[in-house]
Order: C-alpha cells, then structure tokens, then sequence
C-alpha cells in the first residue's frame, strides 16, 4: 500500500519518525534483562529482511527462534514494531500472545498474514486494524526502516481481550516481564 506514495512524499517525511525509545523494548520492559535471545534463518540482526518477507514480495511471516525464556516463564509475546514510521507511535506489524514458554521455533507463516491463515491464533490488531502480520510496507524515498521483533517473558499469562492493540498490550506488560530479547530487520524501499 505504501509503495504507492509518490517518492517525493518519502524523502519529505523521511525526517519524521516515531523513534525506537517508543518501542515496548524500551518502555513498558526498560528494566528487564535483555537474556533472550531472538533469531532468524532468514536474516541477521540488523541485515535486511528478505523481500518474501515484505509487501514486495508474499508477504509471509520469518522463521523465528527463541533461546534463554527462563524455565519459569508462563507464557510468551512476539510483539513486532516500527519505530520508522512516519507516525506518533511505532507502527504494529504482529502481536502474537499467549504463546507457551516451549514455543521456542517458530517456522516460516506461522502467523496470519497476506500469505496465508498460519498457524497462530492468539494475535492482535495490527496498525491496518486486522489479526496478523503486516509485512514490512515502508514508503518508497523515506529510508531505511528497522523492524523490532520483541520477544517478552512472562510471569504471568496476560489476560486480554480478543484482537488486543498496542495500548492492550502495553498494559498488559506493565509488570509481568521478567526477560526480553530483540531482533532487529531492516528494509527500505529506495
């Protein structure tokens, strides 16, 4: 949907961004030890995420893996964010809930998506208001964009309602995370 914005409008707002302290990873869990690890088969931290990946290509979630969740951990969330956008706050590309501490390997879509159904259930609303990924769409002149997969442990399992959003979700990890991880992808659309 983006790609459509003429590139004169991406290089004028290319200025404006949400910022990373606005990320969860830096607010609601800015006190918690960073001992999980997030990876992915596709890409390196900090290296660009793969097009198949994106809006430019199927648009299907990465594989992604966990290690470190503390033995303790009552349950999981995948929370992935634009701090880039062009908005107020970082842009919402997944909320995965409720995943179980042993949910450590997660393969190629296994999120809802524009590839297909996946195999998670337990998601929020996206920035485009639907339950799933919403690949990475940056607009075409605007710049790099860093795409933050955050993985929080919980002590508790977080009690939202169905289809949570962003502030849902914040609320509910205010004071439940005791470990977190980050990785990070980039993409940009020249």
């Amino acid at each position: 949907m983006l790609e459509k914005l003429p590139h004169a409008v991406g290089e004028a707002l290319a200025g404006l961004r949400a910022g990373a302290e606005k990320a969860a990873f830096h607010t609601v869990a800015a006190d918690v030890p960073a001992t999980i690890r997030v990876t992915s088969e596709a890409f390196a931290d900090t290296a660009p995420i793969p097009a198949r990946h994106t809006a430019d290509g199927e648009g299907v979630s990465p594989p992604l893996a966990l290690a470190g969740v503390p033995e303790h951990a009552a349950a999981l969330i995948l929370f992935v964010e634009d701090p880039d956008a062009p908005s107020p706050h970082p842009l919402v590309h997944l909320i995965a809930w409720n995943l179980r501490p042993e949910d450590q390997r997660l393969p190629e879509g296994a999120f809802a998506g524009p590839a297909g159904e996946g195999a998670r259930h337990d998601l929020g609303r996206n920035s485009f208001l639907k339950d799933g990924w919403l690949p990475p769409d940056p607009p075409t002149g605007h710049g790099p964009h860093h795409y933050l997969f955050q993985a929080f442990a919980l002590a508790r399992p977080a009690e939202l309602p169905a289809s949570p959003g962003r502030s849902a979700l914040l609320d509910a990890l205010r004071g439940n995370v005791i470990a977190k991880g980050l990785l990070t992808g980039t993409y940009e659309r020249a």
